[in-house]
């Protein structure tokens, strides 16, 4: 059986030290990430899907906090949830009902007796087979979802790849540009307007007007950071954002490498 993958969120770097310390002598667990920014946390979650997350509530000398970094993976669609354990200095209850509220699965406190990175990692080390087992009980549960349930969860996908890069769920643009995606990377169609336009009573013109405006919208006003993270594909400098096919398509084979 593989080792089981861990994030570290912590902003003590002596602790970061003897996190790795231990994991190397530990054969049960590797350490593939530490950072002590929420933000930075996110992305190396959605990049290496740890099987567990050890997380620091208060990042006071790095970025974010413990929380955010919940929220963040309440909005993401991993295949299975890590299993998420909470390190902290606090002690305020309300807190820990929160976080557990948002997913944390076990909180350790940094002020109970012999606590320990060691302790920590042995912990994990423990739950092992646990973890692994509640991995393959929600996949089998994923299989067996209903081809409507996965249309929702497509969707879901979408929204909030479009939000990131800052298109507004106010323009007309944005439901035409989420059917236009979920539908191509469904059948691989890509002259889709004139469809879209039976689908909302709007001519072809108006919708492909009405998504390319959206588009255009988002390239102008949008943080230039957000767009170089959130849309990686080559964008023609003479025409200074993507063309309706090359957004769509774009967004279509994203969908389907994730689902």
């Amino acid at each position: 059986m593989r080792n089981l993958s861990i994030i570290v969120v912590e902003d003590d770097t002596a602790a970061c030290d003897r996190f790795v310390q231990c994991a190397n002598e530990i054969e049960e667990v590797s350490i593939v990430s530490l950072t002590n920014s929420a933000s930075k946390a996110i992305e190396n979650i959605h990049d290496y899907q740890p099987d567990v997350i050890i997380l620091d509530l208060e990042l006071h000398y790095g970025s974010g906090t413990g929380l955010d970094v919940l929220i963040g993976l309440k909005q993401m669609h991993l295949p299975t949830k890590p299993y998420i354990l909470i390190t902290t200095n606090n002690s305020s209850q309300i807190t820990f009902d929160y976080a557990r509220s948002l997913g944390a699965d076990f909180i350790m406190s940094k002020h109970q007796d012999h606590y320990s990175e060691t302790k920590v990692l042995n912990f994990i080390a423990m739950m092992k087979n646990l973890i692994f087992a509640k991995q393959n009980s929600t996949k089998e549960n994923t299989n067996t979802e209903t081809p409507k349930q996965k249309e929702k969860r497509m969707i879901r996908w979408i929204t909030s790849e479009l939000d990131a890069i800052g298109i507004s769920p106010k323009a007309v643009g944005y439901k035409y540009l989420i059917d236009a995606i979920y539908m191509y990377s469904e059948d691989n169609i890509l002259f889709l307007c004139n469809k879209i336009g039976e689908i909302y009573g709007k001519s072809e013109s108006s919708v492909e007007r009405a998504m390319q405006n959206a588009i255009h919208r988002a390239w102008k006003k949008a943080d230039i950071e957000d767009l170089l993270k959130h849309y990686t594909a080559k964008v023609s400098s003479e025409k200074g954002c993507p063309t309706i096919t090359e957004f769509i398509c774009y967004y279509a084979n994203k969908l389907k490498y994730e689902f």
